[in-house]
């Protein structure tokens, strides 16, 4: 008997990388999901293209047309609760996420952050990694909680910072390993084997050490 296939919502706000990333991976079939729906904050996001472009159901939901944050999350997870999504997924949304939001998604809701979490958090990670001399920087994918980039790692994976790098040189090389360890992440989502319990993130019914799971 197959397995039931996940519902991804996946919410962007710019390129959509990580989106055909997740994309690409479903249509090779690597990953037994299908995306419900793409919701974007931004209307000239091109990942709407990108959606568009896979026959995906592709949703703006401008923020400028909001109040305030709570109106606008409201109107989110109504968009999503349509979607009828099994796992939310961040992929460059640029929009701090209300607790009563996070809350509503609980354990349902991941998040890829360009940094080695808990260092870096918010934007500028890569100037940030440059500027204070590391020799190695890299890319978290975590669960989402009330606390902005401060859920659970599930993996993370690293990349060497040069002595010559700029932050563009540094962000390429991290989002060659997104596009890579994002499709894993949401793998494991759909096959059953990962959740968080407890505020951990929980993998074959093993706790994930804090940096989440040990990838090459």
């Amino acid at each position: 008997m197959s397995k039931p296939v996940t519902k991804l919502c996946v919410l962007i706000s710019g390129n959509g990388s990580n989106l055909q990333a997740i994309i690409d991976e479903i249509k090779a079939q690597r990953l037994n999901a299908t995306i419900a729906g793409v919701i974007s904050n931004r209307p000239n996001a091109f990942g709407l293209e990108r959606a568009k472009e896979a026959g995906i159901e592709a949703v703006c939901l401008d923020h400028m047309n909001y109040d305030d944050r709570e109106s606008y999350d409201a109107a989110l997870k109504e968009q999503i609760d349509a979607f009828e999504a099994d796992c939310v997924v961040l992929a460059g949304f640029m929009r701090i996420l209300t607790p009563e939001f996070v809350n509503s998604f609980s354990g349902k809701l991941v998040n890829i952050h360009p940094s080695l979490l808990p260092k870096y958090k918010g934007l500028n990670t890569h100037q940030r990694a440059i500027d204070n001399g590391d020799e190695e920087h890299g890319v978290s994918v975590h669960f989402v909680t009330p606390e902005l980039d401060g859920g659970p790692v599930i993996i993370q994976s690293r990349v060497p910072v040069f002595e010559d790098d700029t932050a563009s040189d540094l962000a390429e090389r991290v989002q060659e390993q997104e596009r890579r360890i994002y499709p894993l992440v949401l793998s494991w989502f759909s096959e059953g084997r990962l959740m968080m319990r407890n505020n951990k993130a929980v993998l074959d019914d093993q706790e994930l050490p804090e940096s989440g799971y040990a990838s090459d």
